[in-house]
C-alpha cells in the first residue's frame, strides 16, 4: 500500500473513481461489523488500522485515503490490506464536521481513526472479471451519499449571503438607528467576536465607511421626521383647543364676591361691557373680560352701569362685580353741582384727594394753559379765572392718589365736549354774540340769576334784550347782582346801591356794559340750552319777589316797580 492508501493492483487510481477524495466521516461511525459479501457469503473482516493524518483541504493539506468505515476492493474483488498505524507525534483531534447542502463534507475538519460503524452501508460488490461494466462507470444510485452519524440526514447549513458593494436597500438587514450601532471602527453591536468570519459582520463593514455614514445620515433624519410631526402634532392640539375655548368653552372667573381686599376702581365715561370689563380685569377684580361681558348681559339692569368711581373688592366673580357696580354702596364720585363756581370746585377736589387746602386753585392758577381748554377760550383780559365755567357739572371718579391737574383735565374735557357737540362756534354768531366764549359767559349768568328751571329761558331773553343797543331801558348794562357778588366771592341779596355803584370792577354789571369779561360759574344743560334757546316775550326785568326762589318778569319800567313793591312788602318793609 501506497501512504496514499491505493491498491496494488496493476490499475492506477482513476479520478472518476467514487472513493476518489472521500473524506469518510472523521471517525464518528461505532465499531465495526461484520458484512456480507457480494454473494451473500459471509467474508473475513480486517482490522482496521488508525492512519496517518493529513493536513486539512481548505489549508492546502491532503487527507489520507482509506479513511472510509468499510473495506475497499481492487477491480479483481480482492480486499485491500489494512492501513498501516498512525505516526507518532501527531494528535487526534474531534471536532464536528461541516457538511454541504448533499450531504458532503466541506471546509476543514479533523481526522479520527478509522473505524466502521454499523450503519455503514454494504462495500460494493467486485465486478467479474471480464464483465462488462466496472466499478468506474458504476451508476451514482450505487453509491448513495453516506448518512451522518446517528442515522439522521443532515441539516443543510444556511447559505451566506454573498458579499457585494451595493446597498441592498432599507429592505434588506436592520438600520444602524435600530442596531444602536454607532462605534468609529465601523464594528456595530460587536459583542467581542474577534474570531468571526469577515462575511458575517454589518453590511456596514462590508462596505467601509460610506455605509455608516448614511446610517448615522438616515437615523437622524428619522430623529427630525419624528420631531417635526410630533411638534406639529402638539401645536394642531393646543391651538385646537384654544379654539374649542374660545368658542365654545365658558370664560375664566372667580368664584365668591372678592378676598376682601379693597379697590378704587374708575370707569370713564362712555365705556361699554368690554372696556369695564378691560379695567375690572386689570384691577385684579374679575378674572376674565368675557366672564364680565357674560354677566353683565344676564343681568337685567347690567347697561345701566355709568362711569364714576367705584369701590370693589379684588377677586369678584363677574356676576357679584355687577351686582355691587349697580348698588349705591360701590359709587363714590365727585359731584359737581351746576353753577358751582370754580373756588367751590377746588375745595371738594381738595377734600377728595386729602391733599393740602389750595393745592388745585394753585395749579389752576399756574398749570390751565395745558389743562386742554379749546382755543377760543384763551387770552381774554381781564379774566379772573381761566377755568371758569369749564369743570362741568357732572359726576367724576376721584380718589386719593390721584393728582389735581389729572382731574382738572377730566372735567374741562367734559365740558369743552359738551360745548362742541352744541356747535357754540356757529350759534354764538346767531345770537349776536363775539364767539362761543361770550355764550359760555350768557349761559353761567342764565344759571347764576335762574331760580328754577322754567326761568331759564326767560332770563336768557332778558339778557339779550339789555345787551341790545336799542335797549334805552338800562342802557345796556345787565345790572346783575351775580356778577358782583362773584368779584367780591359771596352770595347776598342785600347789597347797598353805594357799594355797587362805588365799585368799577368789569365784573360789576351794575358799572360797565355788557358781559362781564368771563363766566361766573359753570352752567348746566339746562342753562346752557336756554342760553341757545332763549324766549321771545320782551322780557327785560326780573326780581325775585320772594327773595329765594320765586322769580317774576317785566317787559318796562312801569312793571318793575310793581315787583320791586312786592317784594319790599315780602320783608316787611
Amino acid at each position: 500500500m501506497t501512504e496514499y492508501g491505493r491498491g496494488q493492483g496493476s490499475e492506477p487510481w482513476h479520478p472518476d473513481d467514487p472513493l476518489y477524495g472521500d473524506g469518510g466521516w472523521g471517525g464518528q461511525q461505532a465499531a465495526p461489523q461484520a458484512q456480507q459479501s457480494y454473494g451473500g457469503q459471509p467474508q473475513q473482516q480486517y482490522p482496521q488500522q488508525p492512519q496517518q493524518q493529513y493536513g486539512d483541504w481548505g489549508t492546502g493539506d491532503q487527507h489520507a485515503y482509506g479513511d472510509q468505515g468499510y473495506p475497499q476492493y481492487d477491480q479483481y474483488g480482492r480486499q485491500y490490506a489494512p492501513q498501516q498505524p498512525q505516526q507518532p507525534g501527531h494528535q487526534q483531534q474531534h471536532q464536528q464536521p461541516q457538511y454541504d447542502q448533499n450531504g458532503w463534507p466541506t471546509g476543514s475538519y479533523p481526522q479520527d481513526p478509522y473505524a466502521g460503524g454499523p450503519q455503514d452501508p454494504p462495500a460494493p460488490p467486485p465486478a467479474p472479471p471480464g464483465g462488462a461494466q466496472s466499478h468506474y462507470s458504476a451508476p451514482p444510485a450505487a453509491y448513495p451519499p453516506p448518512a451522518p452519524p446517528g442515522g439522521g440526514r443532515p441539516e443543510p447549513e444556511p447559505e451566506l449571503e454573498p458579499r457585494t458593494d451595493w446597498d441592498p436597500g432599507p429592505d434588506q438587514g436592520e438600520h444602524a438607528f435600530f442596531t444602536g450601532g454607532d462605534d468609529g471602527d465601523g464594528r456595530d453591536g460587536d459583542d467581542g467576536r474577534d474570531g468571526e468570519p469577515g462575511d458575517r459582520r454589518g453590511r456596514g463593514e462590508r462596505r467601509g465607511g460610506g455605509g455608516k455614514e448614511k446610517k448615522r445620515r438616515s437615523g437622524l433624519a428619522c430623529l427630525v421626521v419624528v420631531a417635526v410631526f410630533g411638534g406639529g402634532l402638539a401645536g394642531v392640539g393646543y391651538f385646537g383647543y384654544q379654539f374649542y375655548q374660545d368658542r365654545f368653552g365658558s370664560a375664566p372667573d372667580f368664584a365668591g364676591s372678592g378676598n376682601g381686599q379693597q379697590v378704587t376702581v374708575t370707569i370713564p365715561k362712555g365705556s361699554g361691557g368690554y372696556a369695564i370689563g378691560q379695567v375690572l380685569k386689570k384691577m385684579g377684580v374679575v378674572k376674565s373680560v368675557d366672564a364680565f361681558v357674560a354677566a353683565q348681559a344676564a343681568n337685567p339692569d347690567g347697561k345701566s352701569i355709568q362711569d364714576g368711581v367705584y369701590t370693589l373688592q379684588k377677586e369678584m366673580s363677574a356676576a357679584s362685580a355687577v351686582e355691587l357696580m349697580l348698588s349705591p354702596k360701590s359709587r363714590d364720585n365727585l359731584i359737581i353741582a351746576e353753577g358751582k363756581r370754580n373756588a367751590a370746585v377746588y375745595e371738594l377736589i381738595d377734600a377728595r384727594l386729602e391733599v393740602a387746602k389750595g393745592t388745585t386753585a394753585k395749579v389752576a392758577e399756574t398749570r390751565w394753559k395745558s389743562l386742554g381748554l379749546p382755543d377760543w377760550a384763551v387770552n381774554h383780559p381781564d379774566v379772573k379765572d381761566p377755568l371758569e365755567g369749564f369743570l362741568f357739572p357732572s359726576s367724576y371718579a376721584v380718589a386719593k392718589g390721584q393728582k389735581p391737574e389729572d382731574v382738572l383735565r377730566q372735567m374741562v374735557a367734559r365740558a369743552t365736549e359738551k360745548y362742541e357737540a352744541l356747535d357754540f362756534e356757529t350759534k354764538a354768531e346767531s345770537l349776536g354774540l363775539e364767539g362761543p366764549w361770550e355764550l359760555v359767559t350768557v349761559a353761567s349768568l342764565v344759571q347764576a340769576e335762574g331760580k328754577t328751571h322754567d326761568d331759564f329761558r326767560k332770563m336768557s331773553e332778558v339778557i339779550y334784550n339789555r345787551l341790545k343797543p336799542t335797549n334805552t331801558e338800562t342802557n345796556q348794562k345787565l345790572q346783575f347782582d351775580s356778577s358782583f357778588n362773584y368779584l367780591k366771592g359771596q352770595s347776598e341779596i342785600d347789597i347797598s346801591e353805594s357799594e355797587i355803584n362805588s365799585n368799577t370792577d368789569p365784573y360789576n354789571t351794575y358799572t360797565n356794559k355788557g358781559l362781564p369779561p368771563g363766566p361766573i360759574g359753570n352752567p348746566g344743560d339746562d342753562a346752557i340750552k336756554a342760553a341757545l334757546n332763549p324766549t321771545s316775550d320782551g322780557w327785560i326785568y326780573f326780581v325775585a319777589t320772594d327773595g329765594m326762589d320765586k322769580t317774576e318778569f317785566a317787559r318796562n319800567i312801569e312793571e318793575h316797580q310793581k315787583l320791586v313793591d312786592k317784594f319790599n312788602a315780602s320783608r316787611g318793609d
